[in-house]
């Protein structure tokens, strides 16, 4: 685990990110032993995907921060307040709403929408302006914005990540979420300052576990 943090670490450098990139490791569907050996090898924040999981894992190991980095339900939130450091997917006002009630003054990234893929969220552009006033209103933090690239080569990330960066300059946000194991450097190149790794650190995702046959 050292070796690959260490090969992450000098992916980010060499795409001009050494003193202003955070890595996230991204433990979807791996268990606590890996939080565990990434913490152990000076990782400070770990990102999940699922609540259920990510409780289970803060049982167990204790980084420094959790991120919540996938497709957030509002009826999930209230079981992860106290435990998630960064909600990193806001990305509707129900959501901007039952944080606010749940988690007064939480740090949140606003997850633009530059796939035009349903399946992995996202507020439309030209929404996303509105959505940070109201998070700032609702008296959340909002600290940047967060993009989950197209699927495709690593080029086909970068007028996404472009504009994500420009539209963060644009709001005066700092924080910009952008970019995974395959296409980090494009996402540091063009401003990244979290990139979020999960088989470049762990290797393949195990399979989501079936749910048990009900039949006789």
């Amino acid at each position: 685990m050292a070796e690959r943090v260490a090969a992450v670490r000098e992916r980010v450098a060499g795409a001009g990110g050494e003193d202003r990139v955070t890595i996230v490791a991204v433990t979807k569907r791996f268990g606590p032993e890996s939080v565990a050996a990434a913490v152990a090898a000076g990782v400070d924040d770990v990102g999940e995907s699922y609540a259920q999981e990510l409780l289970a894992k803060a049982g167990a190991v204790a980084p420094s921060r959790w991120h919540f980095v996938g497709r957030l339900q509002a009826n999930k939130v209230r079981s992860l307040v106290g435990t998630v450091s960064l909600w990193q997917s806001v990305d509707r006002a129900r959501l901007v709403d039952e944080l606010a009630r749940r988690a007064p003054g939480a740090r949140v990234l606003v997850q633009v929408d530059v796939s035009g893929e349903p399946s992995k969220g996202g507020c439309p552009p030209a929404e996303v302006p509105a959505l940070v006033e109201r998070a700032a209103e609702a008296g959340l933090e909002p600290a940047g914005l967060m993009a989950v690239a197209p699927l495709g080569p690593p080029e086909d990330a970068r007028p996404g990540f472009r504009a994500v960066t420009a539209l963060a300059d644009r709001l005066g946000l700092q924080e910009r979420s952008m970019g995974m194991s395959a296409d980090l450097e494009v996402a540091v190149q063009e401003g990244s300052t979290m990139v979020r790794v999960g088989t470049a650190l762990f290797g393949p995702r195990p399979p989501r576990p079936r749910a048990p046959h009900m039949g006789n």
